[in-house]
This record gives C-alpha cells, sequence and structure tokens, in this order.
C-alpha cells in the first residue's frame, strides 16, 4: 500500500470516528433552521432589551433549537432609521420601529404621536390594543412589507430636558433640540418655535455634552438609561408625546417559517409584550425622585400654551391630512377634538 493510499484510508477512518461519536454523543447542539437577527437602539440596561433576550430564550426553548434570534441593542447594527431600512432589505430578520420612526415610509403609523393627544395609559392602550392599533397594523401589512405582531411594546410618553428650566411653550423658542429622525417630531417642534436636530440616538450624550444641542426629549427611561442626567440638569414633564414599538419582521423572513414556528414567535413577542409594559409603568414611578437625587430638577409647565400654539401652527390640520381622515377619526375617538 503506498503513502497516498494509506493516507486516504487514514482520513476515512478518522471521518466516520467522527461521526460514530457525534451520535452517541450526549446533549450535542443541533444548528438551527432558521437563524434570524433582530437589532434595536435601546441601551442594554433597559427593560426592553431585557425582555427582547426573554423573547430570544423563549423561541429557542419552544422550538426545541429549530430557530435562533440573536438580538444586538445599542445600536449596533446601526441606528433607528438604518435598522428600519435593513428590516425591509431582509438584512435584518426583525425589527422594532417606533410608530414615530415608521411615519418616515408610512405617515399614518404617526397618529399615535400627535402632540399632547394622549392624557394616560388608560386612553394609549383602548386605542393602541383596539380599532386604532387594528387599523394601523394593517396599513404596515399592506403597504411596508413588513409583518407586525399584534402587541404593541411600550416605549413611553416623552418629556424634554434642558440647561435651563422650560414653564410654557414659549421658553423653546430658538431652543435647538435633538429629536430622532421622525417628521412628526420635527413638525411639532418646528410648530413649537424650537429648532430641532434630527441625530442618532448614540451621538446624543455627547451632543448635549458639547453644547452642540440644548437639550432632548425621550421617555423618563431612557433619560436614565442614556445618563442624560450627568450632563442635562432641566427636565419639563410634557407627556407630549406617547409611542411605543411595532415588533415587525421581515415578509421574506416570515414566510420562511413553518406555521409552527410562527404561533410560538408571535405569541413570545405579544405576552412578553404585555410584561415590557408592566416593567416600564413601574420603572416610571419610581424614576423621577431617582433622578431628582442625581441632580435633575423637575418643572410642570403649562401644557395649555403648548396645545394653543400647534393650533394656531396649523399643526393638528397638517398631520390629519398626512395620517388620513380614517386614522383620525379613530384617534378622536378616544383622544377627543384636536383640530
Amino acid at each position: 500500500m503506498n503513502e497516498r493510499m494509506k493516507l486516504t484510508r487514514r482520513r476515512f477512518v478518522a471521518a466516520s470516528a467522527a461521526m460514530a461519536a457525534a451520535a452517541i454523543l450526549p446533549g450535542r447542539a443541533r444548528a438551527a433552521d432558521f437563524e434570524y437577527k433582530m437589532g434595536h437602539s435601546s441601551p442594554e440596561s433597559h427593560p426592553f432589551h431585557k425582555r427582547l433576550l426573554e423573547v430570544s430564550d423563549r423561541i429557542s426553548k419552544e422550538t426545541a433549537g429549530r430557530m435562533k434570534l440573536s438580538i444586538f441593542p445599542a445600536s449596533q447594527l446601526g441606528g433607528d432609521n438604518d435598522l428600519l431600512s435593513q428590516a425591509r432589505s431582509g438584512a435584518v430578520d426583525f425589527v422594532q420601529p417606533a410608530g414615530l420612526i415608521l411615519a418616515s415610509i408610512l405617515p399614518v403609523t404617526a397618529v399615535n404621536g400627535m402632540g399632547f393627544a394622549f392624557k394616560d395609559y388608560p386612553q394609549v392602550w383602548a386605542a393602541i390594543d383596539g380599532d386604532l392599533g387594528d387599523y394601523i397594523r394593517t396599513q404596515i401589512a399592506a403597504k411596508t412589507g413588513l409583518v407586525p405582531m399584534e402587541k404593541r411594546w411600550d416605549l413611553g410618553f416623552r418629556q424634554i430636558t434642558t440647561g435651563k428650566p422650560i414653564q410654557k411653550a414659549a421658553d423653546l423658542a430658538g431652543l435647538k433640540l435633538r429629536v430622532p429622525g421622525a417628521p412628526a417630531l420635527v413638525s411639532l417642534f418646528t410648530a413649537l418655535g424650537a429648532s430641532p436636530v434630527s441625530m442618532q440616538f448614540g451621538e446624543v450624550y455627547t451632543s448635549l455634552q458639547t453644547k452642540i444641542v440644548d437639550g432632548q426629549e425621550n421617555p423618563l427611561s431612557v433619560i436614565d438609561a442614556g445618563k442624560f442626567y450627568e450632563v442635562q440638569k432641566y427636565c419639563a414633564i410634557t407627556n407630549h408625546v406617547w409611542d411605543g414599538y411595532h415588533i415587525c419582521a421581515n415578509g421574506a423572513s416570515w414566510s420562511r417559517l413553518p406555521n409552527d414556528i410562527k404561533a410560538i414567535v408571535a405569541k413570545a413577542f405579544n405576552e412578553t409584550a404585555m410584561l415590557e409594559r408592566d416593567d416600564l409603568a413601574k420603572l416610571d414611578r419610581s424614576l423621577q425622585g431617582e433622578l431628582e437625587k442625581k441632580g435633575v430638577t423637575f418643572t410642570q409647565p403649562d401644557l395649555g400654551t403648548f396645545r394653543d400654539r400647534l393650533r394656531s401652527a396649523g399643526f393638528y390640520q397638517e398631520w390629519r391630512d398626512k395620517i388620513g381622515g380614517e386614522a383620525w377619526a379613530l384617534l378622536e375617538k378616544h383622544v377627543g377634538k384636536l383640530a
């Protein structure tokens, strides 16, 4: 037998032994049939990310390893608008655009972001878990190439942080205020007399620190997680907009999943959404006191001055025309007359 034949035989024997060992090794992990990715912009410390990790674990366990969903936080795969584009192209399989971000391609999803529309969470969930939410999801599925899950995850009511106290709408005049790349928020603060500056979340802290912008607006949970209290000492409790995350799948990625896995994934996202809502509610109840201990001074502005300014600037009329009469009527059914 020559050396080449010996080498070939050795390889055959080695390969056979490896296959036999693999067959008898207990608990050997099998490769997932579906390996999917999801990116988002929230910090790792935020309840949103922690609950997404639970969804990932649940999907892996309940599909017996057939599906793996990897979660990438803190804009590791890009900012909110980048991720939305990636999800539509299939570069990522799941994405969580807030309604105001999704409005860059589908204006009707900004309907929940009309300034000072919702007064509290009972109003929000009645609309978003009811007819208004049903209408929005139908539009997303029909016009974006994305498949939305049934339940929205909470992002929260948004507040304004600045280097000076805000007591009325006029105090925003000329203020360079960071907002996400969301058309409705840019329009809102333009109407209020501020100078909105759009930038990705990862740039906000440094921009506040170096005075590139004078302030920013976000829910308290994000203000805390982003440590903005280190560079902003005033927070106005305006509750100017409520927004929540649409958990969406790329249409082609969703279609590839067998029906039993689709059911597991949808149930995991929808049931965990309710837990994340509770997380945010509990967090909001404690955060103002905690942020005060960190040096933040809170103000309670006269919200009537903000609404009056928006009406006189034509903000509500402009967005009623963009959103459409059907969605606007559903919104006003829950919150009362806006325009």
